[in-house]
């Protein structure tokens, strides 16, 4: 039981931060024109790296169904740093 605690644990830490990440791009567009875009940026390279670290934590405990949603979130995250550098 301790083992499938810690595997919903790991995907919900993952879900969380890839959540906090799209809301932190959400910001960084809507600071486009802004002079506080840098800060913005800054704040959103810090959440998708954490995304990124906990995505990797679950992924080496989860289950086949959390693997498919986490990899998902990762191609989210590569999306939104593609978009960055344009």
């Amino acid at each position: 039981m301790p083992h499938h605690k810690n595997k919903q644990q790991a995907f919900q830490a993952a879900q969380q931060g890839y959540e906090q990440a799209e809301k932190a791009n959400k910001q960084r567009i809507e600071a486009i024109n802004r002079a506080d875009y840098g800060k913005e940026l800054g704040h959103l390279t810090q959440e998708v790296n954490e995304a990124y670290q906990q995505i990797d934590k679950a992924l080496s405990v989860a289950s086949e169904h959390q693997e498919k949603q986490l990899k998902q979130y990762q191609e989210k995250l590569n999306q939104i740093m593609s978009e960055l550098e344009e």
